[in-house]
């Protein structure tokens, strides 16, 4: 009789230290051998818990057992707790084998065809099932006790820290670790928070601006290029703020636990709890159900900048009258319930007409525009002692990395490595990650740097974006406007406009002097991914 052999181990440390996976193999073939058994397949599934069916290999392994004709005729295992640790996952699985005329036999748990074995097999199903729900209790039982005492459970540290060992010795004589703030990483975070509030000098980013930012400039997410959804992960990781939480979550299910079951775990800050609360406050007023994407291209002119100051939500336009009257009204009044928010919807026309005056007549002045300026200088200088602790960071990792470099290259020539493929890419590795520390240090001293602007450049924008903005048929107000301005927060009839200093220098450093009175059209057009749905791009 052709068998195929199942042999299975829970986590990767049983693989590492090949014994239990070895053993299982090697009684499964002399006891095939003994009871004339021909082994025509092995499957060896290795770090994969048998409480669930989410294991590649042993979902093959049923895929080829259930083929017509099967290419064998029994799966032989070392215990039944080898194929499953659920009693009813179990059940299902072996009644599918059965049908396509495949048996299951555990050579060291014999049990007969008959009712009767069929009964024990059921037995010893729910004494494995519950034997693992024993040890889950008892380890996170454990696992929960270490998290109080301040010690890392043994998963990946989240982005921006990494662990260190400690003089404590835990279970199988193995030093505990602790969480600890990763210098480099660390400062990354830092870059993603500061580029979702400020931006690279273009004003605040997205998500995706910043992952294709991150990317193009050669800065990865731990070897690995960034994402949309790396980003919102780390703009929501309350770890950040010192804020970890031990099982908050089930493993299993990834349902949220009920909060008495979560366990603190101390972790030194590495953003301020004011600058995350802001951060959130953007996201929230950005997210789909406040705002919809098309008010990104939409006409009226302060759609996407304006958010209510009672509730933060965006403000979209409402009409009356069929039509004939426009407002800009709360989505929390509109979508949910005007008693959630007392702020009244504003005339459109009014507020348009306002807030473009105050602009053009107020807030882009050149006497405003240089007190402006003056002050983005000092914002830059006094960020200057941060930014070079940060470039130091990196300078003495360049350094390591350097002197790793050379030690390696020392070496090759002195024939104490041989040059081969594994030496190659690690060498390549070492110039990868120089290659992005030379860019990151670019980056720092980049921010430090402030255009040079002068006086006349100040009055000739000044001059033309006032003409730009107060000249509503060209379409560009709005279009300019979502480059400078962040947002407008309306609460009564109190209108209050915030900015970005960083890109309205940008714009007035790009204003030629001696030129006619065109506000420089820096803003990148807008074409759609290849994941949206295109038309002719010609």
């Amino acid at each position: 009789m052709a068998v195929a052999l199942y042999a299975r181990v829970s986590t990767v440390k049983q693989v590492e230290k090949d014994l239990s996976i070895p053993d299982q193999l090697r009684q499964m073939r002399e006891w095939s051998a003994a009871q004339g058994f021909a082994v025509g397949q092995e499957y060896i599934e290795a770090g994969a818990s048998a409480t669930d069916d989410r294991r590649p290999v042993f979902q093959q392994m049923i895929a080829e057992a259930t083929q017509d004709p099967p290419p064998f005729e029994a799966i032989i295992v070392h215990s039944l707790s080898r194929f499953f640790r659920d009693s009813l996952e179990f059940a299902l699985y072996e009644r599918k084998l059965r049908r396509a005329g495949v048996r299951l036999i555990s050579i060291t748990q014999h049990t007969s065809d008959d009712p009767s074995g069929e009964m024990a097999r059921k037995i010893f199903s729910i004494f494995d099932e519950y034997q693992s729900k024993e040890n889950g209790k008892h380890t996170l039982r454990a696992m929960k006790e270490n998290a109080r005492q301040g010690y890392w459970n043994g998963s990946r540290p989240p982005f921006g820290y990494r662990t260190y060992e400690v003089d404590a010795i835990g279970n199988k004589g193995k030093r505990k670790q602790r969480l600890q703030v990763d210098p480099v990483e660390s400062l990354m975070v830092k870059k993603v928070f500061d580029l979702y509030l400020h931006g690279s000098g273009s004003g605040p980013m997205g998500a995706k601006q910043i992952s294709t930012y991150l990317n193009e400039i050669g800065q990865m997410h731990r070897r690995t290029p960034w994402s949309r959804n790396r980003v919102h992960e780390v703009l929501s990781n309350r770890t950040y703020i010192g804020e970890f939480y031990f099982n908050r979550t089930c493993s299993k299910t990834k349902r949220t636990k009920l909060e008495s079951e979560w366990v603190p775990l101390t972790v030194e800050p590495i953003i301020a709890k004011e600058l995350f609360a802001t951060v959130q406050q953007r996201k929230a007023s950005r997210a789909f159900d406040q705002v919809p994407p098309r008010t990104v291209g939409s006409t009226t002119l302060l759609t996407g900048l304006v958010k209510c100051g009672c509730c933060g939500a965006g403000m979209t336009l409402a009409t009356g009258k069929g039509g004939r009257y426009r407002y800009y009204k709360c989505n929390t009044r509109i979508s949910r319930s005007v008693t959630l928010c007392e702020n009244p919807a504003v005339p459109m026309e009014k507020l348009d007409a306002l807030v473009v005056d105050a602009l053009a007549d107020k807030a882009f002045t050149p006497e405003r525009v240089q007190v402006i300026l003056n002050e983005l200088k000092k914002q830059i200088k006094a960020a200057q002692t941060t930014d070079n602790d940060g470039i130091r960071i990196l300078q003495k990792e360049l350094n390591e990395l350097q002197a790793a470099t050379d030690r390696l290259y020392e070496a090759v020539e002195k024939g104490v490595l041989p040059l081969d493929v594994t030496l190659k890419e690690r060498s390549h590795k070492l110039q990868a990650r120089r290659q992005e520390l030379l860019i990151e240090m670019a980056g720092y001293r980049r921010k430090q740097e402030l255009p040079s602007i002068k006086p006349r450049q100040v009055d000739l924008f000044c001059t033309a974006l006032k003409m730009k903005l107060k000249d509503r048929s060209s379409g560009f107000g709005k279009e300019y406007l979502r480059h400078i301005v962040s947002e407008i927060r309306i609460t009564g009839n109190q209108a209050e406009i915030s900015g970005s200093r960083a890109a309205l220098a940008q714009a007035v450093s790009q204003m030629k002097t001696g030129t006619s009175l065109e506000v420089p059209a820096f803003v990148s057009d807008w074409l759609p991914d290849l994941g949206s749905n295109q038309g002719p791009t010609d």
